[in-house]
């Protein structure tokens, strides 16, 4: 509806743009360098951040970036994870049937990963989103995954994505085994003004809307209320762009962004 409004040829702020063609602040291009240096040493990460700043964006743009003749990412998404599923699920998508017992699936995980390295030369890179929602034991097993060959080697890279509280419990005394192993962590933060900005000019951009639709004082208020987390801009602009189709609006000011943000979320 607005897209034609507006002359776009896109939809701007959607969760379907490819990666290559999402915003991506110095902080996140950081964080993204991190972790194919993670996958290329087979390194143990924990990314965390905050609810909406872009952590499972962040993995998709991380894993569409990998060789895939070099790499092979194995994606778990559970909030009620258990070793037995872990290893099920991990096997299931290397093609293989789990065995019943944990250990059993633990030392097939392990023989098919040696086969996977040693034979066709592919590295596995394990991401565990929501990993925030785990479980001790699962994170003890995590632990003991990763005591491959007397603990002279990763069998895999390992990343753990999932909200701050994440590291807040991996910090506990009780977790130290578990912190010890981790060799790179990495913060998503909230974007500032500027890279507010920024993130809204560039899928503007990406929508083929090469004028300005948000006036500086829009941005202002878009980065006020969102406090810089992605998912809350893509949800102001889309409502605020919705409003001004609907009222023939070619510019939206800051009156405009809070009547949208006082009268859809508040």
């Amino acid at each position: 509806m607005y897209e034609t409004f507006y002359h776009m040829s896109r939809t701007p702020f959607s969760r379907s743009i490819p990666t290559n063609a999402l915003y991506a602040s110095h902080p996140m291009k950081e964080i993204l360098g991190r972790l194919t240096y993670a996958a290329e040493r087979q390194l143990f990460a924990v990314v965390t951040g905050d609810c909406g700043t872009g952590k499972t964006t962040t993995i998709r743009q991380f894993t569409d970036k990998l060789d895939a003749s070099k790499f092979s990412v194995l994606y778990l998404s559970d909030s009620k994870l258990t070793p037995r599923h872990f290893y099920k699920g991990l096997l299931e998508q290397l093609g293989c049937e789990a065995k019943f017992y944990r250990g059993d699936a633990k030392r097939q995980l392990h023989h098919e990963i040696e086969l996977m390295r040693g034979i066709h030369g592919i590295q596995p890179v394990v991401v565990v989103d929501e990993a925030h929602l785990l479980d001790r034991e699962m994170l003890e097993e995590v632990r003991f995954l990763l005591n491959f060959k007397m603990d002279s080697q990763s069998p895999m890279a390992l990343i753990l994505v999932g909200q701050s509280e994440l590291w807040n419990r991996l910090r506990l005394q009780s977790c130290a085994a578990i912190r010890q192993r981790i060799d790179l962590q990495c913060k998503l933060g909230h974007y500032d003004r500027s890279e507010t900005g920024a993130y809204i000019t560039g899928h503007l951009k990406y929508a083929g809307c090469d004028h300005p639709v948000f006036s500086d004082g829009a941005i202002d208020e878009i980065h006020r209320y969102s406090g810089g987390a992605a998912r809350l801009i893509n949800k102001v602009c889309t409502h605020s762009l919705l409003y001004g189709a609907q009222n023939a609006h070619s510019i939206l000011d800051d009156r405009m962004i809070k009547r949208v943000i006082e009268g859809e979320f508040s």
